[in-house]
């Protein structure tokens, strides 16, 4: 992707998230000079092969892995404290050296356990299907301007004083929810001062940054969390996540311009998996998903959560190639489907007597629609081994060749295994 006429990439995801773009992400990083995650937050699960090592991501860029290449966490996150340092010792114990490639947004919003504690309180009562993460209470605490910010760990005064009026307002709620669990603001003022001392001298304006690199010409990658059908604005909603998770997020979340982004690249699975609750029109049945489940490893890189599986939606990846704006897909996981004599490919809804393409609005009316199929042959063979287009079997490639019509967008890598070298670029 990267080209004089395309310096700054953004990798989104077109489903409900899970589609392999740490992987595509890695791919790609190997020529980026900086990789910048924009939106999210420890609810994500990034999971890349380097050799026989796997790695998962959950907040730091997937860039990481290439010594030449820095990354930033934006100021479009939301930072979990805990599993930031975590991750940090995990990479720099298994030989990644992360000193002076890591740096993070001093905009960028904290995760604290308070938040984690009301998450997991409320998933009780409503059932979304969160991680338990905190990710929605500190989005809520950030857009209701009394979030608490890394920069704003510079001033530990403030920064207890915010901390303590959070802790009194969670407690409150928790209460009111019959929690026992409540948060301490002792436990929150120790867990801040060992991460501040560790953080503040890679914190900076990272949105200034990324702008210097693509104005001196630097190849500027940068990587969302979740799917389009997960976006707070155009998913599932209510079944979604709190942040905006489509292309339009990049610019924001990064701190650039949107004039700075030369092309969109979306990751979509051969077939579809969601996690937790909400519709999936192409839900297969319990045989045919526990087949997919487990000929694609199918689980939470998160949460270990098996992932319900269906076959390919069309609608789902069309609505979300209009709502990006995708020049181009990343098709992964083909492999998964080698050994099927046969593949169904959702073109379009019917619902109330007529035929709908594209998305309603609302989770109650897709949860009423009935998939469209077109069946289509299995290879029948194995991809593994396949580097190049012309090598894949005849009917995979016509496979790939109805994606692409259907999506009306080109594909331009097709991923046939977990490792970073089972990739086809087109």
């Amino acid at each position: 992707m990267f080209d004089p006429e395309h310096r700054c990439v953004v990798v989104v995801g077109v489903q409900w998230g899970d589609e392999g773009k740490g992987k595509i992400v890695d791919v790609l990083a190997e020529r980026a000079d900086l990789v910048v995650r924009y939106q999210g937050g420890a609810n994500a699960g990034h999971t890349v092969v380097k050799g026989s090592d796997e790695f998962i991501l959950h907040q730091i860029p997937s860039g990481i892995l290439h010594e030449s290449t820095r990354c930033i966490i934006g100021n479009g996150v939301v930072l979990d404290p805990e599993t930031l340092l975590a991750e940090m010792d995990e990479l720099n114990s298994r030989g990644i050296e992360i000193a002076g490639r890591l740096l993070i947004s001093d905009r960028a919003h904290l995760v604290l356990p308070y938040h984690k504690l009301i998450d997991r309180a409320r998933e009780r009562v409503q059932k979304i299907g969160t991680t338990g993460r905190g990710i929605g209470p500190a989005y809520e605490d950030k857009f209701g301007r009394r979030g608490l910010r890394v920069g704003d760990l510079r001033v530990p005064d403030l920064a207890r004083a915010l901390v303590a009026k959070g802790v009194t307002r969670a407690n409150q709620l928790l209460e009111l929810l019959d929690c026992d669990d409540l948060a301490s603001e002792e436990q929150h003022v120790a867990l801040l001062e060992r991460f501040a001392e560790r953080i503040l001298p890679i914190t900076t304006d990272t949105g200034a940054l990324a702008f210097a690199a693509l104005r001196d010409g630097q190849s500027v990658l940068l990587e969302g969390a979740q799917g389009a059908l997960l976006d707070v604005d155009h998913g599932t909603y209510p079944f979604v996540t709190s942040s905006n998770t489509t292309a339009g997020a990049a610019a924001v979340g990064a701190g650039i311009g949107p004039t700075a982004i030369d092309a969109v690249l979306g990751v979509v699975k051969a077939y579809t998996t969601r996690v937790g609750n909400g519709p999936l029109p192409t839900e297969a049945n319990d045989q045919e998903s526990e087949m997919l489940r487990t000929l694609g490893g199918e689980f939470g890189a998160t949460t270990g959560r098996p992932r319900r599986c269906g076959w390919f939606d069309s609608v789902v990846v069309r609505y979300a190639t209009r709502i990006n704006g995708l020049t181009d897909l990343a098709v992964t996981k083909l492999d998964v489907l080698d050994t099927l004599a046969q593949l169904r490919v959702c073109v379009g809804y019917r619902l109330d007597g007529g035929t709908v393409d594209e998305i309603p609005a609302g989770a109650d009316t897709l949860e009423r629609v009935e998939p469209v199929y077109e069946v289509l042959a299995g290879w029948e063979r194995p991809t593994g081994d396949v580097r190049r287009l012309k090598d894949l079997p005849a009917r995979a490639r016509a496979y790939l060749d109805r994606i692409e019509e259907l999506a009306e967008t080109t594909i331009a890598y097709v991923s046939v295994g977990s490792r970073r070298d089972q990739i086809i670029g087109i």
